[in-house]
């Protein structure tokens, strides 16, 4: 069920997104509250989980990590027990930025950052002598063309604003 927000809920949620270090005068002077009511707006949501945490995002070429790969998984295991075992090696390794569970043909999606194509070698042969896959096929990202970590607020449940000092 989408979170209940009003619009300056939104605007607040927006201006993190963009840039989590702002500071609360500053939002609060963007979405026309008070530094204490704002202050207020945000702790609520983080309590709510909302706001899940706060992050800093690197660039990829600066620290070595320019090679995206998705790598498509298909098993003929389907019980909790390989799923557990599997998610247990999946966060084993860190070149591993995002794990699907996926519907239709392929079972699991992986996104997979490493320096080079011997980097990424290195990670599938000691991915798949941990656990046994049916197959395994893999993509390379030639060029990133839209990228980002904000998510849509447009689906969230409008509230009605009716104290702006909350």
């Amino acid at each position: 069920m989408a979170a209940k927000l009003d619009k300056i809920d939104r605007k607040i949620l927006n201006l993190l997104q963009e840039d989590c270090t702002i500071a609360v005068s500053e939002i609060s002077a963007k979405v026309a509250l008070s530094s204490t009511p704002c202050w207020r707006r945000i702790q609520r949501m983080e309590k709510e989980g909302i706001i899940s945490k706060r992050v800093a995002l690197l660039d990829p070429k600066k620290i070595n990590a320019e090679v995206t790969a998705f790598v498509a998984i298909k098993t003929n295991q389907h019980n909790n027990q390989w799923l557990a075992e599997f998610k247990k090696i999946v966060n084993y390794f860190p070149e591993v930025v995002e794990f699907y569970r996926m519907a239709g043909d392929i079972d699991y999606l992986l996104r997979v950052v490493v320096p080079d194509i011997s980097a990424f070698d290195r990670f599938y042969k000691n991915l798949i002598e941990r656990i046994d896959l049916t197959d395994v096929s893999t993509s390379f990202s030639m060029e990133q063309i839209k990228y980002t970590t904000s998510l849509p607020l447009n689906y969230t449940e409008e509230v009605a604003n009716t104290d702006a000092n909350s």
